[in-house]
């Protein structure tokens, strides 16, 4: 472990070592291709992306609770099919631990499966398309998935692992790049429908908009500052279930090599209804050839 870490430490040295007219020379990806962005025709985009949500309040009680936590590790592979480059197809793939029972936030790195206080798995999987709907305005996008789920059970001996429902998913993109080229706002409304037999998932038949706000700062082409605030709203159409919360958060993403960036998130969740108020701890790595 010791030598990973030595080795990775003088690979980020070693590209810090460029100088300014190198990094300003060119766009990097994480510059130019937003998620908001398509492939070109045979272009690759691999993201690896992880998600540790944790915690000891919720709003359906006072005061701390037994410690929850939550793993999503994802992951998204897209391809450029199209002479025009405004459309995509792709994949992804969940999968997920979780541990209850005031179990350390960490042990769900332990992928033990301790009767009533873990499980772990992959829980869904989704194809995807990815496509510019307005030839004119191509910094905006929409990813259309459907997930498909792997579990039979969303709940085993008190644990949750993930919702037992499909979803069919869309995801509306749009960022902008202010003429000085130091700032971008991007923006993402997330919707999805939840459906499936409704003794199933607590969530079927029910409808989540998530809409968020991202602001980035690049000191360099190489870097960048980011904050966020996301909401989401779950509607039940037969009002059986709701629930909503939202987030805040910062992170910053660096452009490794040419092809890869790596980028770390935290997000606190800072008020809701019918949920929990935890934090979030992601970190994904990106390669885009």
């Amino acid at each position: 472990m010791k030598k990973i870490i030595t080795a990775v430490i003088a690979l980020v040295i070693g590209f810090t070592g460029f100088t300014q007219e190198e990094e300003e020379s060119t766009k990097s990806v994480i510059q130019e291709y937003t998620p908001s962005k398509l492939l070109k025709k045979g272009q690759w985009d691999i993201k690896w992306f992880n998600n540790l949500y944790t915690q000891t309040e919720s709003t359906f009680s006072s005061g701390t609770e037994p410690r929850e936590t939550f793993f999503t590790s994802t992951l998204d592979v897209f391809t450029g099919v199209s002479e025009s480059s405004r459309f995509n197809i792709g994949l992804l793939l969940e999968f997920r631990s979780n541990v209850n029972s005031d179990r350390n936030a960490f042990d769900v790195f332990s992928f033990d499966g301790e009767s009533g206080t873990a499980r772990s798995g992959f829980t869904s999987f989704a194809p995807a398309v990815k496509f510019n709907p307005f030839k004119n305005v191509s910094n905006f996008t929409i990813q259309t998935a459907f997930h498909i789920p792997l579990i039979d059970n969303e709940t085993e001996n008190g644990v949750f692992l993930d919702q037992n429902g499909f979803i069919f998913q869309n995801r509306f993109f749009y960022d902008y790049t202010f003429p000085s080229g130091d700032w971008q706002i991007f923006t993402e409304l997330n919707t999805e429908y939840n459906f499936g037999d409704e003794n199933d998932s607590f969530a079927n038949d029910s409808f989540r908009l998530t809409p968020g706000v991202f602001l980035s700062y690049f000191p360099s082409s190489k870097f960048t500052i980011l904050g966020l605030v996301q909401h989401s709203q779950l509607i039940d159409i037969n009002n059986n279930f709701s629930q909503d919360f939202t987030a805040v958060g910062g992170g910053v993403k660096y452009q490794l090599t040419k092809e890869l960036n790596i980028e770390t998130l935290y997000t606190n969740f800072v008020r809701g209804n019918d949920t929990g108020l935890g934090q979030t701890f992601n970190i994904g790595l990106r390669a885009l050839f």
